[in-house]
């Protein structure tokens, strides 16, 4: 069991994917910065200069005016935070366009890569068997005739 469990690892495949997602994790990182100090920002513009990540509404219990998103979840009060949902969208959606461009150009790659010299040329095989049998049964008809 150990031996296949080597031999799981030691796979192309897995060793891709943990580098995969330890790219992930960075670009994360850049995503969240593009949208929280670059998009936020000019939607918070458009929006009268409203800090966006910071937008909710209280769905029960008391809230000071004007306080931020984190002092109103300290506060105790059951609220609605669609401005960090907003946000959460805007990263998934550069993120998986990214990814898209990404797979994209590797598929592009790829089918450059296999050129059509590379692929065997077709090789005459002779008549099939039932080529033959038919054959064989249309020289039995004209000999019987």
């Amino acid at each position: 069991m150990i031996n296949e469990f080597k031999d799981f690892i030691a796979k192309g495949n897995v060793m891709d994917l943990a580098v995969g997602i330890i790219i992930g994790a960075a670009f994360t990182a850049i995503v969240s910065s593009l949208v929280g100090d670059l998009i936020n920002p000019i939607i918070g513009l458009i929006l009268g200069g409203v800090d966006f990540t910071s937008m909710y509404l209280v769905l029960s219990g008391e809230v000071a005016d004007g306080v931020g998103l984190d002092a109103a979840r300290e506060s105790g009060a059951a609220i609605f935070a669609y401005g960090a949902f907003v946000t959460a969208c805007i990263n998934f959606l550069i993120i998986a366009f990214v990814v898209f461009m990404l797979v994209r150009m590797v598929n592009k790659l790829k089918s450059a890569a296999v050129k059509p010299d590379d692929v065997a040329p077709e090789v005459e095989t002779g008549p099939s068997e039932l080529d033959v049998l038919l054959e064989i049964r249309d020289s039995l008809k004209r000999g019987a005739a």
